[in-house]
């Protein structure tokens, strides 16, 4: 009797709530992102995705970045764990820490980030604060790879969003995390199975 593949490990990095986390933990169990959540890191002790994980069965690990001397050092240590637990993808989930080169070339095409806004558009962390203080009236989920800028990198998937008229922050987030709460392991399923291609800035996909 043959054995069925192992399924790819994914290690996800999260300093928040977890929602992302808890989506693509979803989407596993039911079959719809042929993966293996492996590990969950946050480099927050209170992190609510830590909790998540826990319940989930997943590995969570808190790495304080202050234990460590410098960011690269801090990274190298992320690497290690990353690697004892052979990670194949390594997804960001409301990680708000930047990764230097030393992680982002260890990974080189294989970090995927989610971002609730249509990049380039409202890069950083209050992209729908900004939006909305604008005065945008389209936002919208991007899925990218990462690579050494903020918000950058190859762009795989996006969706717009029409913003109402008076619609506050926490009523667009809700409706944002829908959109990334099903995108999300969309980009990663073309990740794993091989469709991405990238040239530059430029991806296709097979």
């Amino acid at each position: 009797m043959s054995r069925r593949p192992a399924l790819p490990a994914i290690a996800v990095l999260c300093s928040g709530q977890g929602t992302n986390f808890q989506a693509l933990v979803s989407a596993a169990r039911r079959g719809a992102l042929r993966a293996r959540i492996a590990l969950l890191i946050s480099d927050r002790p209170d992190a609510f995705a830590l909790t998540r994980a826990r319940r989930a069965g997943v590995e969570a690990r808190y790495i304080n970045p202050k234990a460590f001397p410098t960011r690269a050092a801090y990274e190298r240590a992320l690497i290690r764990l990353c690697e004892a637990h052979r990670v194949r993808l390594v997804c960001l989930a409301g990680f708000m820490r930047i990764l230097s080169p030393v992680f982002v070339r260890r990974y080189r095409h294989r970090i995927l980030n989610i971002h609730p806004a249509l990049l380039p558009a409202f890069p950083g962390s209050h992209a729908i604060r900004d939006a909305l203080r604008w005065g945008a009236k389209v936002t919208g989920v991007t899925v990218h790879l990462v690579d050494e800028a903020v918000d950058h990198g190859p762009i795989l998937l996006q969706e717009a969003l029409a913003i109402r008229p008076g619609e506050t922050e926490a009523e667009l987030l809700a409706r944002i995390h829908r959109i990334e709460h099903r995108l999300y392991p969309k980009a990663i399923g073309l990740v794993l199975a091989g469709r991405v291609r990238v040239r530059g800035r430029r991806v296709s996909l097979g």
